[in-house]
């Protein structure tokens, strides 16, 4: 590869990384503000429950299709010089698309009650409780009318996925990156405005405003939030069709299977379906499992994951995004070069995972302190999600890793292979989370609280724990089958204990501040103890001249 060419891979990178970021960030504000309306709760479960179960459409359409089946082929299209055959293609795509999706989101409207009642096999028995008077909340009713919502809300989240495909195979990264900042921008919106109506202040101190949350006002502020996710779903589709109107050549919208590459995209969507497929049943066997376990763990495991996705999408979805057209575009041709691009992304992905898995171990009690501590979020919310992240993280760098392994199978035309590392991830999971989870959820919070006192129990931490086995068992798979298939290795492990042992030089003064400040305001804490962290972690990196920093600071730092 030419230096002109790895150069402009890396700027890639860097822009889809930048996009990522601006949505993370808004998206850890919006969870930010959710967990102080409702902590640890009956309505934090039902926001995390509401939002997953349509999440099937983007998952299997968005994610699976697009990324497997329509970018390499709209890709290998634009690189043959044949743009007017592409829009072709992308025009029947977009039309088949849309009858899918129209049919998948009126069924599920219709249906949001049995699918409730299958998924979240735990919240059956809340009509009872309130009718006993034991509950205030009757989280299966509440979440069908929440459902009813995300359905239609999800169906624009997949058309603005087809939107991203377009413009990344232009090699346009920023803008689809950041279309989804106004989905959080909407739902963030629609949280103050509802909030404010109900008298409810999200800067509160714990305790304090948690007398003034009654289950009606929080139940407004529910619904606002899923009517804000609704406007913000049309919003991120509607910013990018400018851009792809002004670049997309020969564009007709049509539902015929007979434009060249449509019935190659269907063939190879299928494996790509199962494969995504496998992923959102493991998604849904969670939700059945925390539906289970004590009030809570649900929303302390959507209040966890966002952080734990951050890093997964920040760096190793930005690298894999900008390398799968460049993959796509070598294939079976090059094996070698192949393999050189897959470990150099790998690396990138892990110079900046490493630290972060390592600082969540480490730091995590003081980060999510420093985000969501307030209003109904206490300590005993605190460490229930301290311990939901210190489990995700053990197999945060498997997951990242995944996503670009992933890309290289995709790229050779084989969709099979990561289907069925997802069926194995999945019964992994399963297999090391049940019994565990069963365990966990008769150890109560209360045991490490000063008072002693509190409904939460660490029941989450073992769903985390089965999802950090499964990630690894996943990516040693993948790994090992496409070392097998291009006869070439992708990991550099020896790289990658560098990161790590330079992440373990930066955790120590870190550490030793945060026990200096321990008086200091929390989000300060965290913000200064963060900043030290990154610091050491960073100039130790550029001291020893590791190529992945150059890589994702490098350009940055010449355009400023």
């Amino acid at each position: 590869m030419t230096k002109d060419l790895a150069a402009t891979v890396r700027s890639r990178a860097n822009v889809v990384a930048a996009g990522i970021l601006a949505s993370r960030v808004f998206g850890l504000l919006r969870m930010s503000l959710a967990a102080r309306y409702f902590g640890s709760g009956a309505h934090a479960d039902i926001l995390k429950a509401g939002f997953g179960i349509p999440n099937m459409l983007q998952n299997l359409l968005g994610e699976g299709v697009l990324s497997a089946a329509f970018i390499p082929i709209y890709s290998r299209m634009l690189e043959e010089g044949r743009p007017e055959e592409a829009g072709r293609f992308a025009g029947s795509i977009f039309g088949l698309l849309v009858a899918v999706v129209s049919v998948v989101v009126l069924l599920g409207m219709a249906l949001a009650h049995p699918i409730c009642w299958v998924v979240l096999r735990g919240f059956v028995q809340d009509a009872a409780a309130v009718a006993a008077g034991t509950q205030s909340v009757d989280r299966l009713a509440l979440t069908v009318t929440m459902v009813r919502l995300a359905f239609p809300m999800t169906g624009m989240l997949v058309l603005s996925a087809w939107a991203l495909g377009i413009l990344n195979s232009h090699r346009r990264f920023l803008l689809p990156y950041l279309a989804p900042v106004a989905w959080n921008v909407a739902i963030i919106g629609a949280l103050l405005v509802a909030g404010s109506l109900a008298g409810i202040n999200p800067l509160a101190s714990e305790g304090g405003a948690s007398e003034r949350f009654e289950p009606g006002i929080l139940t407004d502020v529910l619904r606002a939030a899923y009517l804000g996710g609704l406007a913000g779903g049309l919003l991120q589709f509607l910013v990018q069709l400018p851009l792809v109107a002004r670049i997309i050549k020969g564009f007709r919208i049509s539902w015929s299977t007979q434009v060249s590459g449509v019935r190659t995209a269907l063939r190879a969507a299928g494996p790509a379906i199962a494969g995504r497929g496998v992923a959102q049943i493991s998604a849904y066997v969670d939700l059945v499992l925390a539906s289970f376990l004590k009030a809570g763990a649900l929303g302390a495991l959507g209040f966890v994951q966002v952080l734990y996705l951050l890093p997964v999408s920040l760096f190793g979805m930005s690298v894999a995004a900008a390398e799968l057209p460049e993959l796509s575009r070598i294939g079976t041709e090059d094996t070698p070069v192949l393999a050189r691009r897959l470990r150099r992304g790998l690396l990138q992905g892990l110079f900046l995972t490493v630290p972060t898995a390592l600082g969540y171990m480490a730091l995590g009690y003081l980060i999510i302190g420093g985000l969501y501590r307030g209003g109904l979020f206490g300590a005993d919310d605190t460490w229930l999600c301290y311990g939901a992240l210190m489990a995700y993280s053990l197999g945060l760098v498997a997951t990242a890793c995944s996503r670009l392994v992933q890309n290289g199978f995709w790229a050779l035309g084989d969709t099979r292979t990561p289907a069925q590392m997802a069926v194995v991830r999945m019964v992994a999971s399963v297999f090391v989370a049940v019994p565990t989870m069963l365990v966990l959820d008769r150890v109560p919070i209360a045991m490490l609280l000063p008072d002693g006192s509190s409904p939460l129990y660490f029941g989450a931490v073992g769903l985390a724990i089965g999802s950090a086995a499964g990630a690894w068992t996943e990516f040693g798979l993948l790994r090992h089958r496409l070392e097998r298939k291009i006869k070439q290795p992708i990991m550099a492990w020896r790289a990658t204990g560098s990161m790590l042992f330079l992440a373990i030089l930066a955790v120590l003064p870190a550490l030793g501040v945060w026990r200096l400040v321990t008086t200091w305001p929390v989000v300060i804490q965290a913000a200064l103890t963060g900043v030290v962290f990154a610091g050491v972690y960073l100039g130790l990196a550029w001291r020893m001249r590791r190529p992945e920093l150059r890589a994702w600071m490098g350009r940055l730092v010449r355009r400023g």
